[in-house]
């Protein structure tokens, strides 16, 4: 939110507390408490305006938090994201003679000067460099009198709506990324981000997955500890400085240090929560029932008949929103009309070895059958009054679940296991975003306004939760649309309503991309676009970039996706592509499994994997699929596409080299513009790298070690350790396979397993 216009001014009805001066300090076991206020020149200066409460902590080794409070007095309702602390990692000094202030946790410094009326905070790193900090007029409580609480009648008790504001520094040529899953530009300067989930598609500002988590080119993240609406201006209002303001009196931010980009989505995934693992069976081909077209069970068997006679590999198959009767969502029971025997059709839909998913929503409409009895028993969100929070946008006369009543969690589990006794693997989660904020309450007391943003947390967290609680540890999986900070706990995520073109497709890549900034290891989008019917060459392009993607999913709104329906050659694409997934999941699953471990995610910016190669800070149109494959999704129709090969310490060990013909290298370095048939994209391997795969694989869930082959390609430096995941568990290890150089320096060998070696860009 823009409070100022330009340097000096502030708009209209505006007014800022800025504080300028550290009025007394102490020191607290790990902690620091500052009491900010105006600047100073005579005592009278301490009457009549604001003072901040400032309080230096550190969660882990490496993150620095601040909390500026302006009136304490406040009733915290919550909620409040899970964060993981740690202890006895911190330096304090304080030197009274020269009035400063010394912070340190682990690499990372604070240094403030206390001096009278020479406020300021600079984080810095090891070697003593500025990363960002507080300078002149920087910290402030904002009082604003076009709010509707401010009656000018009511003189000096007239009530203005209060804003925390903390900016912070950028540096010349710094960049910003993350903040969620946002579809405009990679590089987020000159934005405004308003962090708060609405559904908007893919193709606005507006986003799903809003996470308060930027990272910036300059080594260090930030990360704003508050659950309700956090608005960022980005280099938007201050060219200088990222703009952090939030309602109320006060907000909480984390300086998250890392020496590579990878280093600060580790403590960040630390501080909020690891990524979640999925199962090995996840990552195959989901085909979906699309959304609002017509279907039976003869409509459904037709389609998998399609795809066995086609011989394209199908892994799970969704059946969305209609699967139950219209008005009636959710009442978690199959359309009878439509599927007379839904235990039976399940059980032979597993007897073709398919997964199942259903969709669901966290509502429930007036003419379900749940919505008296939710109402009785007073499991949904309420209004003031005591009645049932209800509207007709989306489902006529819905309700929404209130998941901080435990008898409504308990009651909403049920529904759920009672349709995985029927044969459901997974549940698509969609929604959760339209949560009202003004006039309900909450059955815990937390605050609405907090809880618009968190809401999809405890839905997703339920729905997880319950799943695991089934299938055990690792093995359950949601499809969900919208999160929150600490979401990936409870993956999948995907892209939500993008539209069937090439630019939706190119904006779905660059929100993915976002989102994997933001500590998510997991992402899909809908192949094939979902408001629309693509035109062959755009399916075609859109099957080739999905199944380079985590996870992969043909879904559509008012038409089918299946390929036939755009052209039997549309067939052959997607089954030679879902065949290089499939044969690539060791490959996967051990980039899941180290994703897992340090946050670093499957879909990856280039200046995520090569931070010294200044060229690939704004590219996002392509990315690197794990740590090994450069991925250049193709936006257009003639097959044009135009990419950027990265510089890296690996250049000493070889050339990148083409997936489809290993003759082709690539310089690197440089940019390169090709023309592709539907039958291969630039895809290009690392140099210095070893790809474990397994060409003999029928499905990802299938026996890894039987036909695993390595693909080296070009000279390796010392040993290069590869585990191989077990499918069945896929958090587990079966085999650890070491690759070197043999004595005479040019042969590979492996130990550990008996494999097969393919070296390349000899």
């Amino acid at each position: 939110m823009k409070f100022t216009e330009g340097m000096w001014c502030l708009q209209e009805g505006i007014r800022i507390d800025w504080m300028s001066n550290v009025e007394r300090l102490s020191i607290q076991d790990e902690s620091v408490h500052l009491l900010l206020n105006k600047a100073q020149r005579n005592r009278g200066d301490t009457l009549n305006s604001a003072t901040v409460s400032a309080q230096i902590t550190s969660p882990l080794e490496g993150i620095v938090g601040v909390k500026l409070v302006h009136w304490a007095g406040q009733v915290d309702r919550g909620p409040h994201y899970e964060l993981h602390t740690s202890k006895g990692h911190t330096k304090i000094s304080h030197d009274k003679n020269e009035n400063k202030l010394s912070y340190a946790s682990g690499p990372l410094h604070l240094g403030v000067n206390a001096a009278p009326n020479e406020l300021d905070f600079v984080f810095s790193s090891p070697s003593g460099k500025k990363l960002t900090g507080h300078s002149w007029r920087s910290i402030g409580y904002v009082g604003d009198q076009r709010a509707d609480k401010y009656r000018f009648e009511d003189g000096i008790y007239a009530e203005r709506q209060g804003y925390m504001l903390a900016e912070l520094d950028l540096g010349v040529g710094e960049k910003v990324y993350g903040l969620g899953e946002r579809f405009g530009p990679l590089v987020k300067n000159g934005q405004t981000v308003d962090i708060w989930n609405e559904d908007g598609g893919t193709s606005s500002e507006l986003a799903y997955k809003n996470i308060p988590f930027y990272i910036s080119s300059k080594g260090y993240g930030v990360f704003v500890n508050h659950p309700g609406k956090v608005s960022l201006e980005v280099q938007s209002e201050r060219t200088t400085r990222v703009n952090i303001s939030v309602p109320g009196e006060e907000i909480e931010y984390f300086i998250v240090y890392g020496a590579t980009p990878k280093e600060i989505l580790k403590r960040y995934t630390y501080l909020t929560g690891k990524p979640g693992l999925v199962p090995s069976w996840s990552y195959n081909l989901w085909l979906t029932t699309s959304f609002t077209t017509n279907y039976d069970e003869e409509t459904v068997t037709g389609f998998l008949d399609g795809f066995r006679d086609r011989d394209i590999p199908l892994g799970v198959f969704h059946f969305d929103c209609f699967w139950m009767k219209s008005y009636q969502w959710c009442d978690f029971e199959f359309d009878s009309d439509m599927f007379p025997d839904a235990g039976g059709y399940m059980q032979r839909l597993k007897d073709r070895g398919l997964r199942i998913s259903v969709w669901i929503n966290p509502y429930v409409g007036q003419a379900s059958p749940l919505f008296e009895e939710g109402k009785t028993n007073g499991y949904f969100i309420k209004r003031t009054d005591g009645s049932v929070w209800q509207w007709d946008f989306w489902q006529a006369g819905m309700a929404i679940i209130d998941f901080t009543n435990p008898a409504a969690c308990a009651w909403y589990r049920r529904h759920l296991e009672r349709l995985m006794e029927m044969g459901v693997d997974s549940f698509k989660t969609d929604f959760a975003e339209r949560i009202p904020v003004k006039g309900v309450t909450y059955h815990d007391g937390s605050d609405p306004t907090r809880m618009h943003n968190y809401y999809a947390l405890l839905y997703n967290k339920e729905v997880f939760e319950t799943l695991n609680a089934r299938v055990g540890h690792n093995q359950g999986l949601l499809f969900a649309r919208s999160s929150a900070p600490g979401g990936q706990k409870y993956p999948v995520h995907w892209g939500g309503d993008c539209e069937s073109t090439f630019e939706a497709m190119a904006e779905s890549l660059r929100g993915g991309l976002s989102l994997m900034l933001s500590g998510y290891i997991f992402w899909a989008s809908d192949i094939g676009g979902f408001e629309g019917t693509p035109p062959p060459a755009l399916y075609k392009r859109w099957v080739q970039f999905g199944l380079l993607s985590s996870h992969s999913r043909l879904h559509g709104s008012s038409s089918f996706r299946v390929p036939w329906i755009y052209g039997e050659d549309c067939s052959a694409v997607l089954r030679d592509c879902v065949r290089r997934k499939i044969a690539l999941m060791p490959y996967i699953l051990l980039e899941a499994l180290r994703g897992h471990a340090s946050g670093t995610p499957l879909m990856r910016p280039l200046f995520l994997e090569f931070p010294d190669d200044l060229s690939t800070y704004t590219i996002d149109t392509q990315y690197l699929f794990g740590s090994n494959l450069l991925i250049a999704p193709v936006f257009s129709e003639d097959g044009e596409v135009t990419f950027y090969v990265p510089r890296s310490a690996d250049d000493e060990r070889g050339k990148w080299v083409s997936w489809f013909d290993h003759s082709k290298s690539y310089e690197s370095g440089r940019w390169y513009t090709e023309t592709h048939d539907f039958d291969t994209m630039p895809i290009l391997i690392r140099p210095g790298s070893v790809t474990p795969r397994n060409p003999a694989l029928k499905a990802p869930q299938d026996d890894a070690l039987t036909g695993i082959e390595l693909l080296v390609n070009g000279q390796l430096s010392g040993e290069t350790v590869l585990d191989i995941v077990d499918p069945g568990q896929t958090d587990q290890v079966l085999k650890t396979l070491r690759v070197r150089h043999a004595a005479d320096g040019k042969m590979i060998e492996a130990e550990g397993h008996s494999v097969k070696i393919v070296h390349i860009g000899l």
